[in-house]
């Protein structure tokens, strides 16, 4: 059977290219981007890659077309599937035609956390022995690959809230049928599909409402965003992550949350040190736990396992040092998750570590300025803000900054100035984290060769 599939060059589609190819299908696709590191693992699963949405590359027809929801009408490669009546589906419809039958479904879903609360838990149960299957929206440093589809019936997905495809607006998450649901927290994103809050907490209840009676949800207490889902209506079992009276509690050992000891029902089970730090990471590290015990993984093989894990690439990835000033790249894009990240790394660096943050805006949801007010506020742990300014931004960032920022901020409308002025000011001990969930103009790269020429120039 040969799959062709639209868009494959995205987090979720190139995964599930793997896991198709892993199926046995032949497997080719289209993208506009393709470029490493998705380019090189679809390359290296024998997987054809073409650029661009030629209509050519659907002649002769595959079997099956399957769908990204980047994908819109109006597409050359859609309105031929169209007009020729080509069989498609989307790609969570594939997952859940093809992957998900006779598996054991574990889904982390929330508004942040989900690349990494799922990469923890496919690495607990891979150090468990139980060789889960997998597709996360990221590349967990332990696996080296960011889908499999395993040798036992487990198996972990990223649940992402967004819409499925044009075709299809429900959330992709309603197709995965998972039995162990988790879901860390809940939080206004994605402006450009949903109205509001409400709009995404619907979708969430659709996914409570596919999780059986024998399965299991587990969740933060407190938080009134998730009480208000789970308040519309449950059918399964649950438990409450982090509060005063839930069954799963952290401890921290170390302010910066590298070292911490996990509880079960007032009684230590575990304890955690590793190479991550901050409550959010601890929060995920716990939600993670949870869900392996819910498939018979002790606790303490569970923070044996989460001691070793080397973490997600892009998520406060070190990519070099040079000179004494060390260059970060982490995947950010909504104020909570720029602020937590932040308090993290001033708690393991300390209060006069001189952080350095480059921020992209460059969700649909920092572009329309949905969280403007919050979003600059979220840096007060930092020392210095550098933000570019893409073309295309629906609110006055400069005057934001101006007015509210609580640290020192420069606007920027050029990445080639921000690697020239960071370049030129950077000092040994400095930390220059920059945060976007994109490729931003591969400033990452560029930052590392300035600093190089720079310090070969003093020698």
């Amino acid at each position: 059977m040969h799959v062709h599939i639209l868009g494959i060059c995205g987090t979720f589609m190139g995964s599930l290219a793997i896991l198709a190819r892993e199926l046995g299908f032949r497997v080719s696709g289209c993208d506009e981007n393709i470029y490493p590191p998705m380019s090189t693992q679809l390359e290296e699963q024998g997987i054809t890659l073409f650029h661009g949405y030629d209509p050519k590359t659907l002649d002769p027809a595959p079997d099956l077309v399957v769908i990204g929801n980047a994908m819109t009408r109006g597409n050359p490669a859609v309105e031929y599937v169209l007009d020729q009546g080509l069989p498609y589906v989307s790609g969570p419809e594939f997952f859940s035609r093809y992957v998900a039958p006779g598996r054991w479904i574990l889904a982390a879903s929330g508004t942040h956390g989900k690349t990494s609360a799922s990469s923890m838990l496919a690495w607990i149960l891979e150090y468990a022995g139980m060789s889960p299957g997998f597709l996360i929206g990221g590349i967990p440093k332990d696996f080296g690959i960011s889908a499999r589809l395993g040798s036992t019936q487990f198996f972990v997905i990223e649940a992402d809230e967004y819409d499925t495809a044009f075709f299809d607006k429900r959330s992709k998450f309603v197709h995965y049928q998972p039995r162990t649901l988790v879901i860390n927290n809940l939080e206004f994103d994605h402006a450009d599909i949903f109205d509001d809050l409400g709009a995404i907490q619907r979708q969430f209840h659709h996914l409570v409402r596919t999780v059986p009676s024998t399965g299991r949800i587990l969740f933060p207490a407190n938080v009134p965003a998730i009480d208000q889902v789970m308040a519309m209506g449950c059918w399964s079992e649950q438990e409450t992550l982090a509060g005063e009276q839930s069954p799963w509690q952290t401890e921290k050992v170390t302010e910066s949350g590298n070292h911490f000891r996990v509880l079960y029902r007032s009684v230590t089970v575990g304890t955690v040190l590793w190479q991550q730090e901050g409550d959010h990471n601890m929060a995920n590290a716990l939600a993670a736990i949870a869900a392996a015990h819910h498939v018979g993984v002790l606790p303490d093989v569970a923070c044996a396992a989460l001691s070793q894990f080397q973490g997600v690439k892009r998520r406060m990835e070190l990519v070099d040092e040079v000179g004494g000033v060390r260059v970060y790249d982490d995947f950010a894009h909504h104020p909570t998750a720029i602020a937590t990240t932040l308090a993290g790394q001033r708690a393991l660096l300390g209060d006069d570590a001189n952080i350095r943050v480059i921020i992209e805006p460059r969700s649909n949801t920092m572009k329309m300025g949905v969280h403007q007010e919050t979003l600059v506020a979220a840096t007060a742990k930092a020392s210095e803000v550098i933000w570019f300014e893409p073309q295309g931004l629906d609110w006055p960032l400069a005057q934001c900054v101006a007015n509210t920022s609580p640290v020192k901020a420069l606007v920027m409308d050029s990445t080639q100035a921000i690697v020239r002025y960071l370049a030129d000011t950077a000092n040994a001990g400095d930390h220059l984290l920059v945060m976007s969930n994109g490729g931003f103009e591969g400033i990452h790269a560029r930052l590392v060769s300035a600093l190089n020429e720079k310090y070969q120039a003093a020698q």
